[in-house]
């Protein structure tokens, strides 16, 4: 190995920690640079975060499986493991990013709203549906292997799919995450996306694979669409909402 591959692999070790770190708790030494600008270089390894949430949210559902748990419970004790390793990060954005594109009247309102640490009713609903149509999906499973297999597809892809968002869309502020974050390049937002169709399709066959992250693709877009429209680009809540989204998604059409 040169100098050169040398100096590589340190980059993307460093970068994939960094990922891992910012998206999960797992307790992740050297991730190494946190300037405004890494966390968009960074991106491309967002999927591996996701592959290791959907393995720990999988292993879960098989202990409650192996215990001879009621399937809504294994269903409900997976989800709740994956919001833990995540400390909510996705959930909060979710809730703050509904309640600020549905209760805001204009632009500045939706912002302030999303900005407020309280919850609102939409917030609080659309914690319910998520938590309620993830655990409904898990629980249609036939069996748990499946279930493990169509965890870590869904939160491989979710994660997967943001930083073509962040390439496609503005901050909608000068400060905050989005502008701190930076803009993702072409290349590893691409590798980012490749990542997750590659485990898509391991996970869940060919077919159910690409049409799972085609239907995720299309609802977080949707969303994106609608943050671009509403309040002029993307924040760090828009992107928790937007993996909220294609989490839901990817494990409805597992479920199918």
């Amino acid at each position: 190995m040169t100098q050169g591959d040398e100096r590589d692999f340190d980059t993307w070790s460093r970068q994939a920690r960094l990922a891992v770190a910012f998206l999960t708790r797992l307790p992740i030494g050297g991730a190494g640079e946190t300037e405004p600008g890494a966390l968009a270089r960074a991106a491309w390894a967002f999927p591996l975060a996701g592959i290791l949430v959907g393995i720990i949210g999988g292993i879960v559902f098989v202990i409650g499986d192996r215990l001879g748990l009621p399937i809504n419970a294994m269903a409900l004790l997976a989800v709740a493991a994956t919001v833990l390793m995540t400390r909510g990060l996705h959930e909060d954005g979710l809730a703050d990013t509904i309640d600020g594109l549905g209760g805001g009247s204009d632009r500045e309102s939706a912002l302030a709203i999303m900005r407020d640490s309280r919850t609102g009713a939409f917030g609080v609903l659309a914690l319910v549906f998520s938590v309620g149509l993830r655990v409904a999906a898990l629980a249609a499973l036939p069996v748990p292997q499946i279930g493990v297999s169509a965890l870590v597809a869904a939160h491989t892809v979710s994660r997967g799919l943001l930083p073509t968002l962040m390439l496609w869309l503005d901050p909608a502020r000068s400060d905050g995450l989005g502008a701190e974050a930076g803009r993702p390049s072409p290349p590893g937002a691409t590798a980012a996306a490749l990542i997750g169709l590659l485990v898509a399709i391991v996970m869940l066959g060919l077919g159910r694979g690409i049409v799972a992250m085609l239907l995720a693709a299309i609802a977080m877009t949707v969303l994106a669409s609608v943050a671009r429209r509403r309040i002029g680009g993307y924040t760090g809540d828009v992107l928790g909402a937007a993996q909220q989204v294609g989490e839901i998604v990817m494990l409805l059409a597992a479920s199918l």
